[in-house]
């Protein structure tokens, strides 16, 4: 077989570690971000390009093309929530787009940043801090940011309910929310006070949700917290 015959068959791995980084990068950027994660298992080449910024700077730039460009973006943001990298920039307004239905301009990356430090608090950290102060960390991003006290609380209780509704049920969730539902009640001045939709979700994932993982006596508990917090409850929550 000769070189050219053997060339005409080369695995497509193998075809493409001949190509330069800069094409490689144009062709990863517009395959859907689903293989992003399995392209970057393929070599330590590729799995290096997806670590480096010059891709994220190329993907931020062709799918958020009105985004304010990183060197122009990150000495003036406000907040007690970082921006980060620009691969925490990229994933922040993918967030705000397919989860929140945004566009890609500033305000809308906040919500991203603000939806992805909070859900990775919760996730991540083996004791996350209060909801108040979680809470109270996302109301001082929103009004760093400009915001209203009444648009900084609104925007604030979407995200919460986001975030709830996208833990997944394991057992450090169901931990997670019987620790949320059992936090006793801060009085705080508005937009500090923490929303009882927010506070009605986590009960209703609890009694529905991770029903099965309730034994009587967390049954009873929670039951006797939620007719506390909210008076009435919901029908679906009776019967253990």
């Amino acid at each position: 077989m000769s070189n050219q015959e053997k060339n005409n068959h080369l695995p497509l791995s193998s075809a493409f570690a001949k190509l330069p980084d800069h094409l490689l990068i144009e062709i990863f950027i517009r395959l859907p971000i689903s293989d992003w994660g399995t392209l970057s298992c393929v070599n330590k080449q590729w799995a290096h390009l997806f670590r480096q910024d010059l891709l994220w700077n190329a993907a931020l730039l062709t799918t958020f093309p009105l985004a304010a460009p990183p060197h122009l973006n990150r000495n003036t943001w406000p907040g007690p929530i970082p921006q980060g990298l620009t691969k925490r920039r990229y994933t922040a307004l993918y967030v705000s787009k397919h989860i929140f239905s945004l566009g890609e301009n500033l305000d809308d990356e906040i919500v991203g940043h603000v939806y992805l430090f909070l859900k990775e608090q919760l996730e991540i950290s083996k004791m996350p801090p209060l909801s108040g102060v979680l809470h109270g960390t996302i109301i001082d991003q929103f009004i760093a940011c400009g915001k209203s006290r009444d648009m900084a609380h609104e925007l604030a209780s979407i995200i919460w309910l986001a975030v709830v509704d996208n833990l997944e049920e394991n057992e450090q969730t169901f931990n997670l929310l019987k620790r949320l539902a059992s936090e006793g009640d801060v009085i705080l001045p508005f937009p500090y006070s923490r929303s009882y939709k927010v506070q009605w979700r986590v009960f209703e994932r609890l009694f529905t949700d991770f029903r099965d993982c309730l034994n009587h006596v967390e049954y009873c508990d929670l039951l006797a917290c939620a007719k506390q917090k909210f008076q009435q409850v919901s029908s679906a929550w009776l019967g253990y």
